[in-house]
């Protein structure tokens, strides 16, 4: 059996992986650079999304490009500067929308899904963080009646896995019209999905268990693995090699290319979000969540303030941010007449996408002691736990209770 392990990413999958792993009796140093929090973790929309059962590659997703590009008032963004980055992406994605890959990936999608909020639970309570996790549900409200109709129906016929909803009661419309200015012409209340209350502060609870239970963390970047006869290690810039029973790539957008000196050719992309959040905000603690649907805009209160996160936009990591996104969030805000108050804090930072919208997750078959697990898209908050899980099984050879075949990554060879 192993007894150590290296974890390289230091976001919440990767701080669940550690932490699994070291509860179950390895040693395990998390390796990622610098504190700065610009990834995904941090800037997301807090919300545990049990219901995106259904992969956003799909035909459906397909045939709605063109009303939801940004110019035309949609939160879909192609860069032009980003062409040759998005473009081989996006003829992917297109192939991973065949029906029955979409149908493969739904299935694949809801084995992970119906433990995800379990998992948090078990792992939260493990870091004393149980008080994070939120069951509320969330709403998704519509300001027009044909956008209230077109919702309800493409909400019926979806697969939400083991969440549901329903129409939102008298009490709650009033609850929600509070809030906002503009006439609401329809909601509704999904329920068994979930919210993370602090993200700071659940990753700080992670670490500090995970240093309690005697793992460690170190500031600096990989910046290669190394093959070592039919394991490998990881080599820090500066050339100091790391080497342990079990290797775990949890990097984010960056793993692609970590995975490269394995022969791996991953398409992973960069696709990045925006939030505008306010920290004077008045938001009724018992109001979860709410999707403005029309605006592909979702509102979360969390400890810290009011958040408006929307946007997809494909392209490289480090191409700088759109100003044009945070006003378009603003102009939404202003005119739903949320609550939020100057000054606002800004955000933007990439999710890690794969073209057929699963995650990598899984052992690798070219060197024995790597795992990985990244590529979660918007999946990777409400996945983290499960993920960890998952990967501590492994490590320890024991037989997983996910099939973890269509998340392994020799699919893309």
């Amino acid at each position: 059996m192993p007894t150590d392990a290296v974890v390289i990413g230091g976001g919440l999958v990767g701080l669940s992986c550690a932490l699994n792993l070291q509860l179950n009796g390895l040693r395990t140093i998390v390796v990622a650079p610098g504190t700065t929090r610009r990834s995904a973790s941090w800037g997301n929309a807090g919300h545990l999304a049990t219901e995106q059962v259904e992969p956003l590659a799909s035909s459906k997703t397909v045939r709605s490009f063109p009303r939801r590009l940004f110019f035309r008032g949609g939160a879909l963004s192609l860069p032009p500067r980003d062409l040759d980055t998005w473009l081989p992406f996006a003829l992917r994605f297109v192939r991973s929308s065949a029906p029955d890959r979409f149908a493969a990936g739904k299935t694949a999608l809801r084995s992970l899904l119906q433990d995800a909020i379990p998992a948090w639970h078990e792992l939260a309570r493990s870091a004393g963080a149980e008080h994070l996790i939120a069951e509320e549900g969330h709403f998704v409200v519509w300001e027009t009646p044909a956008g209230a109709a077109a919702g309800r129906a493409s909400w019926r016929s979806a697969d939400t896995g083991t969440a549901s909803f329903r129409d939102a009661t008298t009490e709650e419309i009033a609850a929600l019209s509070a809030q906002i200015s503009r006439p609401i012409a329809g909601a509704i209340r999904f329920q068994g999905t979930g919210q993370v209350l602090d993200l700071g502060e659940l990753a700080e609870c992670l670490s500090k268990q995970l240093v309690q239970a005697g793992g460690s963390q170190r500031a600096a970047r990989v910046q290669r693995l190394a093959v070592k006869g039919s394991t490998t290690a990881a080599v820090l810039e500066g050339g100091e090699v790391l080497n342990a029973d079990v290797v775990v790539v949890a990097a984010g957008v960056a793993s692609g290319a970590l995975l490269q000196s394995l022969g791996y050719r991953v398409p992973i992309i960069a696709e990045r979000g925006y939030h505008i959040q306010s920290a004077t905000a008045a938001w009724p603690a018992s109001l979860p969540p709410v999707v403005f649907e029309e605006r592909s805009m979702i509102v979360t209160p969390f400890r810290s303030g009011l958040r408006a996160a929307s946007f997809v936009e494909f392209g490289r990591a480090e191409s700088p941010a759109d100003p044009r996104k945070w006003a378009r969030l603003r102009k939404h805000v202003a005119e739903l007449g949320l609550p939020f108050r100057e000054p606002y804090s800004e955000w933007f930072g990439a999710r890690p996408t794969l073209p057929d919208y699963l995650p990598a997750l899984g052992r690798s078959r070219r060197a024995s002691n790597l795992l990985y697990a990244f590529g979660h898209q918007h999946l990777g908050l409400t996945l983290a736990a499960i993920s960890g899980k998952l990967i501590a099984g492994l490590a320890r050879h024991e037989p997983t209770a996910v099939d973890l075949m269509p998340f392994d990554l020799e699919r893309f060879r």
